[in-house]
């Protein structure tokens, strides 16, 4: 890959994600590659007024911080088509990330220019916030995209309501969902608050939603895994009185009213994610993020 302007994003609250991008920016120079360095608390409008001169338009993007500054720059920038390198600069889990080695040992650079590299696609969600009415005309009042998943909980931070959600899947009624909340999610989510909630791990490459309730107040209530071509409609149950919030990876949205739905599809855009031929494959990731031991016998062979 010929480089000629990169995008350096690094974790806003985080001094070592600073100096990170202090240190990205120093190799690239050497390389006579051109960067720029912004924090990743920012707003949607100041990346498209960045972005809005084409001059200014980087070849990739190399993100510094955990899953957490990944996603806000996810769903900040795949809809401008930048591929995206992240390294794990503080971050807890780094599903998403690769290890900080190639970033400090400056073999990032090589890997880039020699094509030692995937070019990984991971499928987005996008939540459409509409008004029931009778007309036939859908009224979209909100559009959202996603990389990990919606979810939805209580508008009450003070208690802890029971939320009833109502669930369609391509025109058909599926279920009325109680407890806590639900979580709409990608298979690249399938490791976060999904997995944290009880739902399957799905392989990113597997093109799927997961629908798992919260704290479900019947057994019966279980996760499904359905097909990403699937339209989903989410709705408030007007008996209870109450309005849901609606958040995307981990972040607030907007609250669901009564009158309100949520349209939630495979998103137009995909994510581009870079991956090193070098890493950690998928499964050695899940070995070592959730810490899982293999065979035992081997570890404790008996005399």
């Amino acid at each position: 890959m010929k480089l000629s302007l990169v995008l350096i994003i690094y974790r806003s609250d985080s001094s070592i994600a600073l100096e990170a991008s202090t240190f990205c920016e120093e190799v690239l120079k050497d390389k006579n590659i051109k960067s720029n360095r912004i924090e990743s608390d920012f707003q949607k409008d100041e990346i498209e007024k960045y972005l809005c001169n084409s001059k200014l338009k980087p070849d990739i993007g190399i993100v510094l911080g955990g899953d957490g500054t990944f996603l806000k720059c996810a769903n900040a920038l795949a809809d401008y088509d930048i591929p995206l390198l992240s390294i794990n600069i503080g971050g807890n889990l780094g599903f998403l990330t690769q290890e900080k080695d190639f970033l400090f040992d400056k073999s990032f650079i090589e890997i880039l220019e020699n094509e030692e590299y995937i070019i990984d696609f991971r499928n987005r969600l996008n939540c459409n916030v509409c008004i029931s009415a009778k007309s036939p005309e859908k009224k979209i009042i909100k559009s959202y995209n996603a990389l990990n998943d919606f979810y939805f909980k209580s508008v009450e931070e003070d208690i802890s309501p029971t939320n009833q959600i109502q669930i369609e899947i391509d025109n058909e009624k599926v279920n009325e969902y109680k407890g806590d909340g639900l979580i709409i999610s990608t298979s690249t989510g399938s490791t976060a608050y999904s997995m944290a909630a009880g739902g399957p791990i799905v392989h990113p490459s597997i093109d799927a939603m997961i629908i798992n309730p919260i704290c479900p107040m019947s057994l019966a209530s279980r996760p499904i895994v359905i097909p990403n071509t699937s339209e989903v409609i989410i709705k408030p149950v007007k008996k209870c009185k109450g309005e849901i919030k609606l958040w995307r990876d981990g972040s607030k949205c907007m609250t669901i009213k009564e009158t309100y739905y949520c349209e939630i599809k495979k998103g137009n855009s995909p994510c581009k994610i870079i991956k090193f031929k070098k890493s950690t494959n998928y499964y050695n990731t899940l070995i070592k993020k959730l810490d899982w031991k293999g065979d035992l016998s081997l570890k404790n062979p008996k005399n």
